[in-house]
């Protein structure tokens, strides 16, 4: 029976297909028909490139196959069977990773944080993304070409002969072609003016340029070196009467003594009354009081000042006097900004209140007058010129010459003895540059004898 033809083939084909399943299985390298396994699904809105029995990886290699994919609620839900020892934990998710560039795609398992909880077996992963497929890339070509038609059209009608003012891009052409329109009449009417102006700059620059190449006792290096001089002196003018005034305020010298000494400025009080008496009174010598305040812009401060002024004569003037400044010195702290990889950092600038002194005489020459001494406790000068019947005065002051501070503004006198202010602060320095505006009284010894007068009871 063993040797006969009928057995010989039923054996051949007996064993011929325990082979061809012994391969298919190898081929499939999925789970084992008798190896314990799990089963997972997720939810895609697009299935494309996924078929039944798919190869299901994990770090490249073959862990399962998809089971079957059905829709669901208008989506494709991807059923799939993975070997036992696949541990997908709750922060895991799965990948679409495309095969080739004919669209097939595989199903790769990413397991995620192993200190989080397992995945019950047939419990669904939430989270499916894009690998990278040639649909997803032919989506994105689609949407950017999308795109460029827009702004085509966009273009064709904001350049076309009748303009677009529907669109912000066709408004701005009208609006380029209106402008350069009107230059062109504009430059079409005034051609020798124009060519006049510009002659006119080409000689004044090529004067400025003989000017500043001109290294002889005139030019500009030697003005330059001069007045870097000048500063020089009156900086060190400024540090003698600051150490003058500190001596005073100690009560070194007679000086010293007589203004802190009471009864040496006793004394002499009593000697000038009586040389009042004996000359009749100084009926020439005026003396003010001049109070603002200045509300800073930048950083939103209040700077007060008040002033003592001494007039002995009209060609000349004596002023002394405090100034409340918010921002007398700053300091800058610089905080690491974390999670940058440039190393950003952040200024933070903190302004601190500070009190300072005034002492300068000024000199008037017509409509001008001229101003230096101590100006915020530092050495300074300063130029006014009143305009309008001197109701408007324009002043220019530097001072501080070591950090350049420069202010400039204007005061009109509303009526006697009240006035506004405003101009700018610090222009020589950016980061404490500032706008200001304020008012203030000024009240002569006149002023205030009427207003006792008046108001006595």
């Amino acid at each position: 029976m063993i040797q006969s033809p009928e057995f010989k083939v039923g054996a051949l084909v007996a064993i011929v297909a325990a082979l061809i399943g012994f391969m298919s299985l190898k081929v499939n390298q999925g789970p084992g028909l008798f190896e314990r396994t799990k089963s997972y699904y997720f939810d895609l809105d697009n299935a494309n490139g996924l078929i039944p029995n798919g190869p299901v990886k994990e770090a490249g290699i073959k862990v399962g196959n998809i089971e079957k994919i059905k829709l669901v609620n208008g989506k494709a839900r991807v059923f799939i069977e993975v070997t036992g020892s696949v541990k997908m934990h709750t922060s895991g998710y799965v990948e679409l990773v495309s095969d080739g560039i004919l669209g097939d795609r595989h199903v790769e398992l990413v397991p995620g944080n192993p200190k989080d909880p397992e995945l019950p077996d047939g419990s669904q992963i939430l989270t499916a993304t894009e690998g990278g497929s040639v649909t997803s890339l032919l989506t994105q070509i689609s949407k950017i070409a999308k795109s460029l038609n827009d702004v085509a059209t966009t273009l064709k009608r904001a350049t076309g002969r009748n303009g677009d003012n529907t669109t912000v891009l066709g408004r701005i052409m009208m609006n380029i072609e209106k402008v350069s329109g009107d230059l062109a009449q504009i430059t079409g009417k005034n051609k020798h003016k124009l060519a006049s102006i510009i002659s006119n700059v080409n000689v004044i620059t090529s004067e400025l340029a003989k000017v500043m190449k001109d290294h002889g006792p005139q030019g500009f290096d030697s003005t330059w070196h001069n007045l870097s001089t000048g500063i020089n002196r009156l900086q060190k003018s400024a540090d003698n009467i600051e150490q003058i005034t500190d001596k005073i305020n100690s009560g070194k010298g007679t000086i010293g003594q007589l203004v802190n000494d009471d009864s040496t400025s006793n004394k002499i009080n009593s000697d000038l009354d009586k040389l009042d008496n004996f000359l009749g009174g100084a009926q020439s010598m005026e003396t003010a009081f001049d109070y603002h305040s200045e509300y800073l812009a930048a950083p939103g401060l209040i700077q007060s000042f008040l002033n003592i002024r001494i007039q002995p004569g009209l060609d000349r003037y004596y002023e002394v006097g405090i100034v409340d400044d918010p921002r007398g010195y700053v300091t800058v702290t610089r905080q690491q900004d974390s999670g940058t990889l440039n190393q950003d950092y952040t200024e933070t600038m903190t302004y601190h209140n500070q009190l300072k002194f005034n002492a300068l005489f000024a000199k008037n020459f017509y409509n001008f007058t001229v101003k230096a001494g101590l100006m915020e406790s530092s050495g300074g000068v300063g130029l006014d010129y009143f305009l309008f019947g001197r109701k408007l005065r324009a002043s220019v002051e530097a001072f501080d010459f070591q950090d350049t501070v420069i202010r400039a503004y204007l005061r009109y006198n509303l009526f006697k003895g009240l006035y506004l202010v405003g101009g700018g602060d610090n222009l020589a320095n950016p980061a404490l540059r500032s706008a200001f505006i304020g008012a203030g009284l000024f009240l002569t010894n006149d002023d205030l004898k009427l207003f006792a007068t008046r108001y006595a009871f």
